[in-house]
């Protein structure tokens, strides 16, 4: 049985605005500790009837929030969750046309950051929480407002543990990342790495004498162009996707000290996007394989042997959730959709997935206003967010009843 959908305003509630303008308030670039708004948000939901619980990173200078409502919260092994990212991403050397941590509404959007990105979402899944009536959820609604996705998904990660460990096995996840309120169910899955090329210097006038790094590192970054190439060609595509195939790119590179001395050190950034089911290793064991087989055996001058290092800065698994898990069809019913997205960005559902809920990726705003100075989310796309959380709230009561 499906319940009649609510219409979506032409614009969100004061209680969205008054809970986003708050959030925005917290300075909680990744660097810095987002413990003041956990703390918030955490007093919120329990003043709310929420049971919440709290985990940290090793300093405890940040934490994820874990909250359950309704179905017995004290027995939360079922329900879905609502998920969101707390930290946003920086704003230093960005050209705002105002402070970015106030609020500002002008031409129908809300500037500030993480407006889009995405505490848009999470203020609507707080404003919405007084209105549900907890006694009429026949399984337990969560809440889950992590650290430091943005460097990472690392947050998420000490979550997950916390849940496995008291076996709180929620059925699904609806993420919260700016989709413009459209229905993802993929996404691709990313590594990025450091290659650090050690040489030996020497004047520039005897380079017969050095070991020149940035050479080495130019080697290294040709090969993985090569593999990149490859990769394009030969792998299966999946054209859901704006780019169709996994992509390997160097992102940065630097080396050096002075125009007259051979460089003893070189490094660089490359990373690899990878579609859902494609296993990352393959491309890694191929560039240390030439790293080690065809380029250090040449890193040798005046007695001494260069290195090559990598270490791993990023990785989160692809997402990749079937067209029709009973999430997805609630979703695409409620949103009015007949078919899903996927997308190239990544976000903490493959590690949901992995942890054996599936998750639907759909939030207010646009992916190409996030990590933009003057940074939005449109008053309509907070509308239709509120509906959409307010349906599908009121679909899982009439539907579990």
């Amino acid at each position: 049985m499906n319940a009649p959908l609510k219409t979506a305003a032409s614009e969100p509630t004061k209680q969205t605005l008054d809970i986003l303008n708050t959030l925005i308030g917290f300075n909680t670039v990744s660097r810095e500790s987002n413990l003041g708004l956990i703390e918030w948000v955490r007093d919120y939901l329990e003043r709310h009837g929420a049971v919440t619980r709290l985990t940290y990173d090793a300093e405890r200078r940040k934490a994820n929030v874990f909250a359950t409502i309704g179905g017995a919260a004290g027995n939360a092994r079922f329900g879905t969750v609502f998920s969101g990212h707390t930290d946003v991403v920086p704003v230093k050397g960005q050209n705002w046309d105002s402070d970015p941590f106030v609020a500002r509404i002008a031409d129908g959007k809300l500037f500030g950051r993480g407006a889009c990105d995405m505490k848009g979402f999470i203020a609507v899944c707080l404003s919405r929480l007084p209105f549900i009536d907890q006694g009429r959820l026949h399984t337990p609604l969560h809440f889950s407002f992590s650290y430091d996705e943005e460097v990472g998904c690392l947050g998420v990660r000490e979550l997950l543990a916390d849940l496995k460990q008291h076996e709180i096995r929620p059925t699904g996840v609806i993420i919260g990342e700016p989709t413009s309120m459209q229905a993802v169910i993929a996404h691709k899955g990313k590594r990025s790495y450091r290659c650090s090329v050690h040489g030996h210097a020497a004047h520039s006038s005897c380079p017969h004498l050095g070991i020149n790094s940035i050479d080495f590192a130019a080697m290294m970054q040709l090969k993985i162009r090569d593999i990149a190439r490859r990769v394009r060609e030969n792998e299966a595509n999946d054209y859901d996707f704006d780019v169709p195939y996994s992509s390997i790119v160097t992102t940065l590179s630097n080396g050096g000290s002075a125009p007259n001395i051979i460089p003893d050190k070189a490094e660089f950034v490359f990373e690899h996007r990878f579609l859902p089911g494609i296993d990352p290793r393959e491309v890694f064991e191929e560039v240390k394989a030439y790293a080690e087989r065809e380029v250090m055996p040449q890193m040798s001058a005046d007695g001494a042997q260069g290195r090559i290092e990598f270490e791993t800065l990023t990785a989160y698994p692809g997402m990749s959730t079937p067209a029709d898990d009973p999430l997805v069809a609630s979703a695409l019913r409620i949103l009015g959709s007949e078919r899903a997205r996927k997308v190239g960005f990544g976000t903490e559902g493959g590690l949901f997935g992995e942890a054996g809920m599936p998750a639907v990726i759909c939030g207010p705003g646009d992916i190409v206003q996030a990590h933009k100075p003057n940074e939005f989310v449109t008053l309509e796309q907070l509308a239709r967010c509120e509906s959409f959380f307010d349906n599908f709230i009121a679909s899982a009561n009439l539907n579990a009843a």
